[in-house]
């Protein structure tokens, strides 16, 4: 078995916190490290935890999953973070707690990273100012290929902002609303997608469509689409825009065609709507 490719992963880990009073692990970094250790990936997850015991429950997870808890720090003045989830016509909405362990992730605390490799972060866990500079650091490396993705939650974002971590990005995904919400809004979404994605010189912009499915542009400016296989056993959708992450990271880091990525990113996603929350604990749930 050939060792795999490096890859860095940065932001949040928190819970999150259904109506019935279920408390399931989350936060999209999380996710995405998460399913790409059980698909044998072997990330490095930077976060922040509170000194309590919802940050101890993380980092017995992690540990029992085989993720490395080496780059997990523990902040003694601030709780590991949640989301209180409430759901409209079956759609997940999430009230982010402010003031969280992971708004604090501080830089001189980071060691042990890669030096090279596949270095992904979505937007939300740079909203405070600490976690931002931390980010702007570790970003600054000419040797990480960087993977942004968008995950764009009022009141947690400025353009200008997202717009300079795009600039720093060799692949992009977003949702189509996300897209029209940066400024890439007319009636064709092609069109969108090609101006942002030469905007930005992108290699590959992905942007995932819901209930019709994704599409990815790629540097000869061809287009990919592929449509969501049904699941019947829909339990909710929270997480599945993850799961989805972690699948398409795995085929780059693994030299997949674009098709076989999108087909096998779709797929997985689908299967984990047939979840609760975002992620499974079951390793044959991966095979």
């Amino acid at each position: 078995m050939t060792h795999p490719k490096p890859l860095t992963i940065f932001g949040e880990v928190l819970f999150d916190c259904f109506p019935d009073g279920e408390n399931k692990l989350g936060g999209a970094p999380f996710n995405v490290a998460w399913h790409l250790q059980a698909l044998g990936d072997q990330p490095v997850f930077i976060s922040r935890l509170g000194n309590d015991e919802l940050g101890e429950r993380i980092q017995q997870a992690a540990k029992d999953w085989g993720l490395s808890t080496a780059t997990l720090q523990v902040d003694r003045a601030h709780p590991t973070g949640r989301v209180n989830v409430s759901f409209s016509d079956g759609e997940p909405s999430y009230n982010i707690a402010e003031g969280s362990a992971w708004d604090f992730i501080d830089y001189p605390a980071v060691n042990d990273l890669p030096a090279k490799g596949l270095f992904y972060h979505g937007s939300l866990a740079a909203r405070s100012e600490t976690s931002h500079q931390t980010l702007q650091k570790l970003t600054e490396n000419p040797d990480y290929d960087i993977f942004v993705d968008v995950n764009l939650r009022s009141p947690w974002w400025q353009k200008d902002d997202v717009y300079q971590w795009l600039e720093q990005a060799r692949w992009v995904k977003l949702n189509q609303h996300e897209l029209a919400e940066l400024g890439f809004r007319s009636a064709d979404l092609h069109q969108d997608m090609t101006r942002m994605h030469t905007h930005f010189h992108l290699e590959q912009l992905i942007v995932t469509c819901g209930e019709k499915g994704a599409i990815v542009r790629d540097t000869e400016g061809e287009f990919h689409l592929v449509k969501p296989t049904l699941n019947e056993q829909v339990v909710d959708s929270v997480g599945a825009g993850d799961a989805f992450t972690a699948m398409y990271i795995h085929g780059l880091l693994h030299d997949w065609d674009i098709d076989a990525t999108l087909h096998e990113a779709q797929a997985f996603a689908s299967k984990v709507v047939g979840l609760r929350g975002a992620i499974c604990d079951d390793l044959e749930f991966y095979k």
